[in-house]
């Protein structure tokens, strides 16, 4: 008698789903015509109905060609170990050697991302390290933007999984299924805000200002002393909505003017410190691949996480101030990380 062939993807799906309904081995092989034996020996190994050949030998590599494969490696980052083989002319590994033989010398990883500095771009990012290189950076309060959506980063939802044990099923939503936009400062070590911007709001110069009026001037800045409105110099990067005329206009107005309104260098996300603050609150909210269901449930965890925010990781990054200055003259300008 001929031997019969293994169970299909389709018949393994409908005997997980048979014993997920609570039915036995015997009344599964009868649903599925199967015998009962070959039901119970894949039951009892998932993975395979039938035990596989021993694999076949690897092919060996020489140390010469490990050699070039290191040098294709360092010339070609990001490529695919197909690409890197095929670039030394090696032929006829399979995928499984090949990634083997590139852990040993070569991690995976996300490019780098780092905003476009140009030349123009890199002159005005040492004049203005020279220009508050000798501030008083306790003093600064540090604003910016952030929009968290419902999903989060797709790359943060991963984690280690024990065998037999079936990964969490993940939500696919366009847009991240939509977000909100929060604003906040940190100074010294303090965090101001998060205040959240009402859903459906696009922020342009109007609508920033009277923003700004509502939280930030009336929640906290009318609350300090004379002598702290005085010396405390207000940063914002270079967003239309914050850097047009009609903005420093209405600071003015509101007394943060000339020195008391910092001059902001050109694509540098990585001088702002609140830019590390936001990354922390990120990791909070989207811990284990969380998502959420409704804008107010990621709003509610955004306040949670900002109210368990250490006063002296603050300080740390608002004390970064003088090594980021200094490291951006030392690099003349260019990008220096966060």
């Amino acid at each position: 008698m001929g031997q019969k062939k293994d169970l299909t993807g389709s018949e393994k799906s409908k005997i997980v789903r048979y014993l997920a309904e609570g039915c036995s081995s015997l009344k599964i092989a009868k649903l599925l015509k199967r015998d009962h034996r070959t039901i119970k020996r894949f039951i009892q190994n998932s993975q395979q109905g039938r035990k596989k050949c021993l694999e076949k030998p690897r092919r060996k590599i020489t140390a010469h060609e490990l050699r070039k494969v290191k040098r294709a490696a360092a010339k070609m980052p990001l490529a695919t170990s197909l690409a890197i083989f095929q670039s030394c002319n090696i032929t006829g590994v399979p995928k499984s050697t090949r990634c083997a033989i590139l852990r040993d010398m070569a991690k995976v990883r996300k490019a780098e991302r780092r905003p476009p500095l140009n030349k123009t771009h890199k002159l005005k990012r040492q004049d203005w390290a020279k220009k508050y290189l000798k501030t008083d950076f306790s003093k600064v309060l540090w604003t910016d933007e952030m929009k968290v959506s419902l999903d989060g980063p797709d790359g943060w939802a991963r984690g280690w999984i024990g065998k037999g044990q079936r990964a969490p099923v993940r939500l696919r939503r366009q847009q991240g299924g939509g977000g909100v936009l929060v604003w906040a400062g940190i100074i010294r070590d303090e965090l101001v805000g998060p205040f959240r911007v009402e859903d459906g709001v696009k922020l342009n110069s109007q609508s920033y200002c009277q923003f700004l009026e509502d939280t930030f001037f009336k929640q906290w800045y009318r609350k300090k002393s004379a002598s702290f409105k005085k010396n405390m110099i207000f940063m914002q990067d270079n967003a239309p909505s914050h850097a047009s005329k009609y903005s420093t206009a209405w600071l003015a107005r509101k007394g943060i003017k000339e020195e008391k309104l910092m001059t902001w260098p050109p694509c540098s996300p990585d001088l702002n410190p609140i830019e590390n603050q936001w990354s922390i609150i990120k990791c909070e909210i989207y811990k284990e691949g969380k998502q959420y269901t409704s804008l107010n449930s990621v709003w509610e965890a955004v306040v949670a996480a900002a109210r368990n925010v250490d006063g002296e990781q603050i300080k740390t990054l608002t004390e970064s101030m003088d090594g980021r200055l200094l490291s951006v003259l030392a690099k003349k300008g260019g990008y220096i990380g966060r």
